[in-house]
C-alpha cells in the first residue's frame, strides 16, 4: 500500500527530536504518514527495548500517523552495507512513498551519519529495475534531510507553531531517555534539561527567521524550483 510520506529515524525518539512538528503538520493536512525506526535503541544507557518500543508507539498515536514500524537493525552498527541498503530499498518498494525524510548527513552520532548514507543509497537503488531487492522498482519523488543534533542553514523550513504542543508531548513520551528514573538510571546528554532547551531554541530560531514561533528546518540536495519570484 502506498503512502505519502515516510520518516526514518535511526533510534526511537530521533524522529520526534528532529521533526515531530512536521509529522503532525502533514497529518493535519490530510497526508498519510508512516514512521520507521531503524533500530530498537538497545545500546541506549537508559530504558529497555520494551520501554522504548512502548514509548515510540505512544508518540506515534499522539502524532496521528498511519503506522510505525521498526526494521530491527543493530544499534551502533548502522553503515551503508549491501545488506542494510537492500533492507531499506525493499521497505521503500513495499510502501511506495511519494516523499521520505531522513537524517542530515553531518551529525556527531555515527548511526545518524550511517543512516543518512544508507537511506540515500536505498532511495536511489530502489528505483533501479535491475537492482535485486524485494518488490517492484519504486522512485521516491522527494528526499529531505532533517536535523537531529547538528544543524546548518536549511534549504527550507516548515512552520510548526500550531503543532508544537504535539511535538513537546511526543518528546514527553520518551520518559526513559529524557527523564529516566530508578536505581539503574544514569545521566546522559539527553536527560539534561539543556537538551530539550536546545531542541526548542533551534526550532524557535528557525521560526524567528520566517516570523513565526516555531519552525523545523530541512536540507535538500536537488535545486528547488519555483515558477515565479512571488
Amino acid at each position: 500500500m502506498s503512502i505519502d510520506l515516510i520518516v526514518f529515524g535511526p533510534h526511537p525518539d530521533d524522529i520526534e527530536i528532529g521533526m515531530a512538528g512536521t509529522v503532525a503538520h502533514h497529518v493535519d493536512e490530510g497526508y498519510g504518514v508512516g514512521l520507521c525506526d531503524l533500530t530498537e535503541g538497545e545500546m541506549g544507557s537508559n530504558g529497555t527495548v520494551a520501554d522504548r518500543r512502548e514509548e515510540a508507539m505512544e508518540a506515534a498515536r499522539l502524532l496521528g500517523v498511519a503506522w510505525r514500524e521498526n526494521l530491527g537493525w543493530a544499534d551502533g552498527e548502522i553503515a551503508p552495507s549491501a545488506e542494510l541498503v537492500r533492507s531499506a530499498a525493499s521497505f521503500l518498494r513495499r510502501h511506495r512513498p511519494r516523499a521520505i525524510a531522513i537524517p542530515y548527513w553531518d551529525d556527531r552520532h555515527p548511526d545518524h551519519r550511517g543512516a543518512s548514507e544508507t537511506l540515500t543509497q536505498a532511495a536511489f537503488k530502489a528505483a533501479l529495475r535491475r537492482y535485486e531487492a524485494a518488490g517492484d522498482p519504486w522512485r521516491v519523488e522527494s528526499v529531505s534531510y532533517y536535523f537531529i543534533n547538528h544543524s546548518v542553514l536549511p534549504s527550507f523550513v516548515i512552520d510548526v507553531t500550531a503543532q508544537y504542543p504535539k511535538k513537546q508531548a511526543a518528546l514527553d513520551c520518551f520518559r526513559s531517555q529524557f527523564a529516566p528514573t530508578g536505581p539503574s538510571a544514569v545521566q546522559t546528554p539527553l536527560s539534561a534539561p539543556t537538551f530539550r532547551r536546545l531542541i526548542e531554541s533551534r526550532d524557535a530560531q528557525f521560526g524567528a527567521e520566517i516570523g513565526v514561533l516555531y519552525a523545523e528546518g530541512f536540507v535538500v540536495r536537488n535545486l528547488p524550483q519555483r515558477k515565479t519570484l512571488f
